[in-house]
Protein backbone atom coordinates (compact mmCIF):
# COMPACT_ATOMS: atom_id res chain seq x y z
CA UNK A 1 0.00 0.00 0.00
CA UNK A 2 1.30 3.77 -0.67
CA UNK A 3 1.50 5.99 1.80
CA UNK A 4 0.28 8.89 -0.43
CA UNK A 5 -1.78 11.69 1.18
CA UNK A 6 -4.00 14.79 0.58
CA UNK A 7 -0.61 16.30 1.46
CA UNK A 8 0.72 14.97 -2.07
CA UNK A 9 -1.52 17.40 -3.99
CA UNK A 10 0.41 19.97 -5.84
CA UNK A 11 -0.06 23.25 -6.78
CA UNK A 12 -3.10 24.01 -9.13
CA UNK A 13 -2.81 27.26 -9.65
CA UNK A 14 -4.10 28.20 -13.58
CA UNK A 15 -6.03 24.52 -13.89
CA UNK A 16 -9.66 24.14 -14.77
CA UNK A 17 -11.24 21.39 -12.85
CA UNK A 18 -14.58 20.18 -13.86
CA UNK A 19 -16.22 17.59 -10.84
CA UNK A 20 -19.90 16.41 -11.31
CA UNK A 21 -21.52 16.32 -7.92
CA UNK A 22 -19.39 18.72 -6.37
CA UNK A 23 -21.68 19.48 -3.93
CA UNK A 24 -21.55 16.57 -1.50
CA UNK A 25 -20.28 13.30 -0.36
CA UNK A 26 -16.80 13.00 -2.49
CA UNK A 27 -17.16 15.43 -4.80
CA UNK A 28 -17.12 18.24 -2.33
CA UNK A 29 -13.78 16.78 -0.70
CA UNK A 30 -12.00 16.59 -3.60
CA UNK A 31 -13.44 20.08 -4.77
CA UNK A 32 -12.39 21.43 -1.81
CA UNK A 33 -8.58 20.07 -1.89
CA UNK A 34 -8.50 21.33 -5.71
CA UNK A 35 -9.55 24.80 -4.94
CA UNK A 36 -7.12 24.84 -1.53
CA UNK A 37 -4.24 24.51 -4.19
CA UNK A 38 -5.52 26.87 -6.41
CA UNK A 39 -7.60 25.35 -9.35
CA UNK A 40 -10.71 26.68 -10.48
CA UNK A 41 -13.10 23.96 -10.14
CA UNK A 42 -16.49 24.29 -12.12
CA UNK A 43 -18.91 22.53 -9.69
CA UNK A 44 -21.65 20.56 -11.75
CA UNK A 45 -24.42 19.76 -9.34
CA UNK A 46 -27.52 19.21 -10.28
CA UNK A 47 -29.10 21.26 -7.79
CA UNK A 48 -27.83 24.99 -7.94
CA UNK A 49 -28.91 25.90 -4.89
CA UNK A 50 -27.31 23.22 -3.30
CA UNK A 51 -24.59 24.09 -5.31
CA UNK A 52 -24.12 27.57 -4.02
CA UNK A 53 -24.37 26.59 -0.28
CA UNK A 54 -21.25 23.95 -0.88
CA UNK A 55 -19.65 27.17 -2.76
CA UNK A 56 -20.24 29.08 0.40
CA UNK A 57 -19.16 26.58 2.59
CA UNK A 58 -15.57 26.06 0.93
CA UNK A 59 -15.17 29.71 0.03
CA UNK A 60 -15.69 30.77 4.09
CA UNK A 61 -12.50 28.41 4.71
CA UNK A 62 -10.51 30.62 2.09
CA UNK A 63 -9.20 28.69 -0.52
CA UNK A 64 -6.28 30.06 -3.06
CA UNK A 65 -8.78 28.87 -5.99
CA UNK A 66 -11.86 29.93 -7.78
CA UNK A 67 -15.47 28.04 -7.74
CA UNK A 68 -17.90 28.27 -10.10
CA UNK A 69 -21.41 26.92 -9.54
CA UNK A 70 -23.04 25.13 -12.88
CA UNK A 71 -26.17 23.32 -13.32
CA UNK A 72 -25.78 19.83 -14.84
CA UNK A 73 -28.12 17.49 -14.30
CA UNK A 74 -27.16 13.92 -15.33
CA UNK A 75 -30.62 12.48 -15.80
CA UNK A 76 -31.08 14.82 -18.58
CA UNK A 77 -29.27 15.16 -21.47
CA UNK A 78 -30.57 18.18 -22.51
CA UNK A 79 -28.99 19.69 -18.79
CA UNK A 80 -25.64 17.92 -20.13
CA UNK A 81 -25.98 19.99 -23.73
CA UNK A 82 -26.56 22.60 -22.23
CA UNK A 83 -24.09 22.53 -19.29
CA UNK A 84 -21.24 21.67 -21.83
CA UNK A 85 -22.32 24.76 -24.23
CA UNK A 86 -22.06 27.19 -20.97
CA UNK A 87 -18.46 25.46 -20.29
CA UNK A 88 -17.18 25.86 -23.69
CA UNK A 89 -18.59 29.15 -23.99
CA UNK A 90 -16.46 30.29 -20.76
CA UNK A 91 -13.11 28.37 -20.52
CA UNK A 92 -10.67 27.52 -23.81
CA UNK A 93 -9.59 24.05 -22.10
CA UNK A 94 -10.26 21.69 -19.25
CA UNK A 95 -7.58 20.05 -17.34
CA UNK A 96 -9.26 17.44 -15.59
CA UNK A 97 -12.63 16.22 -15.87
CA UNK A 98 -14.07 14.15 -12.54
CA UNK A 99 -16.96 12.08 -13.73
CA UNK A 100 -18.33 11.61 -9.93
CA UNK A 101 -21.85 12.19 -9.28
CA UNK A 102 -23.81 9.28 -8.92
CA UNK A 103 -27.35 6.93 -7.44
CA UNK A 104 -26.73 4.16 -5.76
CA UNK A 105 -29.25 1.02 -5.28
CA UNK A 106 -32.43 3.02 -5.83
CA UNK A 107 -35.95 1.58 -6.67
CA UNK A 108 -36.27 1.86 -10.45
CA UNK A 109 -37.25 4.94 -11.94
CA UNK A 110 -36.15 6.48 -15.36
CA UNK A 111 -34.65 9.81 -16.84
CA UNK A 112 -35.80 12.58 -18.73
CA UNK A 113 -34.56 10.66 -21.81
CA UNK A 114 -36.59 7.14 -20.23
CA UNK A 115 -32.98 5.33 -19.52
CA UNK A 116 -33.07 2.92 -16.33
CA UNK A 117 -31.87 5.32 -13.60
CA UNK A 118 -28.38 3.97 -12.45
CA UNK A 119 -27.44 3.20 -15.50
CA UNK A 120 -28.47 6.70 -17.53
CA UNK A 121 -27.25 8.60 -14.48
CA UNK A 122 -23.58 6.82 -13.42
CA UNK A 123 -22.57 6.35 -17.20
CA UNK A 124 -24.84 7.18 -19.93
CA UNK A 125 -25.01 10.54 -18.50
CA UNK A 126 -20.88 10.54 -17.51
CA UNK A 127 -20.35 9.48 -21.68
CA UNK A 128 -22.45 12.50 -23.25
CA UNK A 129 -21.02 14.67 -20.83
CA UNK A 130 -16.61 13.44 -21.56
CA UNK A 131 -17.55 13.20 -25.19
CA UNK A 132 -19.63 16.75 -25.34
CA UNK A 133 -15.73 18.23 -23.32
CA UNK A 134 -13.35 16.29 -24.93
CA UNK A 135 -12.04 19.06 -27.19
CA UNK A 136 -11.74 21.43 -23.83
CA UNK A 137 -9.53 18.44 -22.46
CA UNK A 138 -7.13 18.04 -25.38
CA UNK A 139 -6.62 21.89 -25.88
CA UNK A 140 -4.49 22.37 -22.98
CA UNK A 141 -0.69 23.14 -22.23
CA UNK A 142 -0.72 20.03 -20.78
CA UNK A 143 -1.47 16.38 -20.36
CA UNK A 144 -5.20 16.12 -19.36
CA UNK A 145 -7.43 13.85 -17.25
CA UNK A 146 -10.52 12.13 -17.35
CA UNK A 147 -11.59 10.00 -13.69
CA UNK A 148 -14.57 8.23 -13.48
CA UNK A 149 -15.57 7.23 -10.09
CA UNK A 150 -16.40 3.52 -9.81
CA UNK A 151 -17.28 1.10 -6.81
CA UNK A 152 -15.80 -2.01 -6.23
CA UNK A 153 -19.59 -3.06 -6.75
CA UNK A 154 -18.74 -3.33 -10.44
CA UNK A 155 -17.26 -6.86 -9.59
CA UNK A 156 -20.28 -7.67 -9.09
CA UNK A 157 -21.83 -6.27 -12.83
CA UNK A 158 -22.99 -7.47 -15.57
CA UNK A 159 -23.79 -5.78 -18.61
CA UNK A 160 -27.20 -7.05 -20.03
CA UNK A 161 -27.36 -5.71 -23.40
CA UNK A 162 -30.30 -7.88 -23.70
CA UNK A 163 -32.23 -5.46 -20.79
CA UNK A 164 -30.06 -2.58 -20.12
CA UNK A 165 -33.00 -0.74 -18.76
CA UNK A 166 -34.32 -3.33 -16.29
CA UNK A 167 -37.25 -3.26 -17.95
CA UNK A 168 -37.89 -6.66 -17.73
CA UNK A 169 -36.47 -7.61 -14.43
CA UNK A 170 -34.61 -5.31 -12.11
CA UNK A 171 -32.84 -5.74 -8.79
CA UNK A 172 -31.30 -2.28 -7.63
CA UNK A 173 -27.97 -3.65 -6.83
CA UNK A 174 -27.60 -5.65 -10.06
CA UNK A 175 -28.65 -2.20 -11.67
CA UNK A 176 -26.07 -0.37 -9.75
CA UNK A 177 -23.31 -2.92 -10.26
CA UNK A 178 -24.21 -3.07 -13.83
CA UNK A 179 -24.04 1.09 -13.79
CA UNK A 180 -20.69 0.87 -11.86
CA UNK A 181 -19.01 -2.23 -14.33
CA UNK A 182 -19.83 0.32 -17.23
CA UNK A 183 -18.23 2.96 -15.62
CA UNK A 184 -14.57 0.82 -15.53
CA UNK A 185 -15.60 -0.24 -19.37
CA UNK A 186 -15.77 3.55 -20.42
CA UNK A 187 -12.71 4.22 -18.63
CA UNK A 188 -10.69 1.66 -20.00
CA UNK A 189 -12.35 1.98 -23.64
CA UNK A 190 -11.32 5.71 -24.03
CA UNK A 191 -7.77 4.82 -22.81
CA UNK A 192 -7.84 2.54 -25.68
CA UNK A 193 -9.30 5.23 -28.22
CA UNK A 194 -7.34 7.98 -27.48
CA UNK A 195 -4.11 5.59 -27.81
CA UNK A 196 -5.36 5.37 -31.12
CA UNK A 197 -5.79 8.30 -32.10
CA UNK A 198 -2.47 9.48 -31.10
CA UNK A 199 -4.20 11.51 -28.35
CA UNK A 200 -1.93 11.52 -25.57
CA UNK A 201 -2.54 15.06 -24.60
CA UNK A 202 -5.51 13.19 -22.81
CA UNK A 203 -5.25 10.47 -19.85
CA UNK A 204 -8.56 7.84 -18.60
CA UNK A 205 -8.49 6.39 -15.97
CA UNK A 206 -10.92 4.60 -13.10
CA UNK A 207 -10.98 4.92 -9.50
CA UNK A 208 -12.93 3.37 -6.38
CA UNK A 209 -13.27 5.07 -2.78
CA UNK A 210 -13.81 1.62 -0.94
CA UNK A 211 -16.06 2.16 1.83
CA UNK A 212 -16.67 5.90 1.91
CA UNK A 213 -19.23 8.01 4.67
CA UNK A 214 -21.30 9.27 1.69
CA UNK A 215 -25.10 10.69 1.97
CA UNK A 216 -25.60 7.51 -0.92
CA UNK A 217 -26.04 5.18 1.19
CA UNK A 218 -28.10 7.04 4.02
CA UNK A 219 -30.37 7.56 0.77
CA UNK A 220 -30.27 3.85 -0.35
CA UNK A 221 -31.40 3.50 3.21
CA UNK A 222 -34.60 5.65 3.40
CA UNK A 223 -35.62 4.68 -0.26
CA UNK A 224 -35.66 0.98 0.80
CA UNK A 225 -38.42 1.79 2.95
CA UNK A 226 -37.32 -0.88 5.50
CA UNK A 227 -35.75 1.44 8.95
CA UNK A 228 -33.58 -2.21 9.65
CA UNK A 229 -31.83 -1.52 6.26
CA UNK A 230 -31.37 2.20 6.92
CA UNK A 231 -30.12 1.11 10.49
CA UNK A 232 -27.96 -1.43 9.51
CA UNK A 233 -26.31 1.42 6.59
CA UNK A 234 -25.86 4.16 9.56
CA UNK A 235 -24.20 1.80 11.31
CA UNK A 236 -21.39 0.13 8.79
CA UNK A 237 -20.46 3.51 8.47
CA UNK A 238 -19.83 4.45 11.83
CA UNK A 239 -17.94 1.31 12.17
CA UNK A 240 -16.70 0.55 8.61
CA UNK A 241 -16.83 3.33 6.55
CA UNK A 242 -13.35 5.78 6.05
CA UNK A 243 -14.56 9.45 6.17
CA UNK A 244 -15.94 10.97 2.34
CA UNK A 245 -12.55 13.19 2.64
CA UNK A 246 -10.54 9.94 2.49
CA UNK A 247 -12.92 8.31 -0.12
CA UNK A 248 -11.61 11.05 -2.53
CA UNK A 249 -7.86 10.64 -2.16
CA UNK A 250 -8.40 7.83 -4.99
CA UNK A 251 -10.33 9.96 -7.62
CA UNK A 252 -7.60 13.41 -6.66
CA UNK A 253 -4.50 10.81 -6.69
CA UNK A 254 -6.00 9.98 -10.32
CA UNK A 255 -6.40 13.24 -11.35
CA UNK A 256 -3.15 15.11 -10.53
CA UNK A 257 -0.83 11.53 -9.63
CA UNK A 258 2.28 11.77 -12.66
CA UNK A 259 2.44 8.03 -12.33
CA UNK A 260 -0.71 7.53 -13.01
CA UNK A 261 -0.66 5.23 -16.68
CA UNK A 262 -3.97 5.79 -18.88
CA UNK A 263 -6.05 2.56 -18.01
CA UNK A 264 -5.52 2.53 -14.54
CA UNK A 265 -8.35 1.19 -12.04
CA UNK A 266 -7.20 3.23 -8.36
CA UNK A 267 -8.34 2.49 -5.45
CA UNK A 268 -7.85 2.46 -1.60
CA UNK A 269 -5.00 -0.56 -0.43
CA UNK A 270 -5.85 -1.16 2.94
CA UNK A 271 -8.14 -3.54 4.44
CA UNK A 272 -10.07 -5.18 1.72
CA UNK A 273 -9.80 -2.48 -0.64
CA UNK A 274 -12.07 -0.62 1.54
CA UNK A 275 -9.70 2.21 3.22
CA UNK A 276 -6.61 2.93 3.04
CA UNK A 277 -4.35 4.82 0.94
CA UNK A 278 -4.88 5.13 -2.59
CA UNK A 279 -3.23 2.29 -5.11
CA UNK A 280 -3.55 1.33 -9.06
CA UNK A 281 -5.39 -1.96 -8.61
CA UNK A 282 -6.55 -4.71 -11.14
CA UNK A 283 -10.26 -4.52 -11.78
CA UNK A 284 -12.42 -7.24 -12.35
CA UNK A 285 -11.47 -10.04 -15.34
CA UNK A 286 -14.90 -8.44 -16.83
CA UNK A 287 -13.84 -5.24 -16.81
CA UNK A 288 -10.86 -5.88 -19.57
CA UNK A 289 -13.38 -7.18 -21.96
CA UNK A 290 -12.66 -5.67 -25.42
CA UNK A 291 -15.79 -6.83 -27.08
CA UNK A 292 -18.18 -5.90 -24.25
CA UNK A 293 -16.49 -2.72 -23.81
CA UNK A 294 -16.86 -1.98 -27.57
CA UNK A 295 -20.32 -2.95 -28.33
CA UNK A 296 -21.02 -0.67 -24.85
CA UNK A 297 -19.34 2.35 -26.43
CA UNK A 298 -21.66 1.80 -29.72
CA UNK A 299 -24.42 1.24 -27.71
CA UNK A 300 -23.91 4.44 -25.34
CA UNK A 301 -22.91 6.75 -28.59
CA UNK A 302 -26.79 5.91 -29.89
CA UNK A 303 -28.76 6.33 -26.89
CA UNK A 304 -27.02 9.77 -26.34
CA UNK A 305 -26.10 10.60 -29.71
CA UNK A 306 -22.93 11.85 -28.70
CA UNK A 307 -20.06 10.47 -30.73
CA UNK A 308 -16.41 10.60 -30.42
CA UNK A 309 -14.03 11.76 -33.09
CA UNK A 310 -11.77 8.89 -31.90
CA UNK A 311 -11.15 5.49 -33.96
CA UNK A 312 -12.44 2.60 -32.43
CA UNK A 313 -8.99 0.51 -31.90
CA UNK A 314 -5.48 0.99 -32.35
CA UNK A 315 -5.64 -1.87 -35.16
CA UNK A 316 -7.87 0.36 -37.24
CA UNK A 317 -5.70 3.09 -37.49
Amino acid sequence: MSNWSVEDVPRLDGKTIVVTGANSGLGLEATRVFAQRGATVVMACRSTERGDDARRQLQAEGPDGQLDVRECDLADLQSVREFAEDVRATYDSIDVLCNNAGVMAIPRRETTDGFETQFGVNHLGHFALTGLLLDLLRSGDGEARVVTQSSGMHERGEIDFDDLHGERDYDKWDAYGQSKLANVLFAYELQRRLDAAGADEVTSVAAHPGYADTNLQARTGRESGSKLVYAAMKLANAVVAQSARKGAFPMLYGAVTETVEGGHYIGPGGFLNMRGAPESQRSSDQSYDQDTAERLWDVSEAATGVTYDLPPNATDT
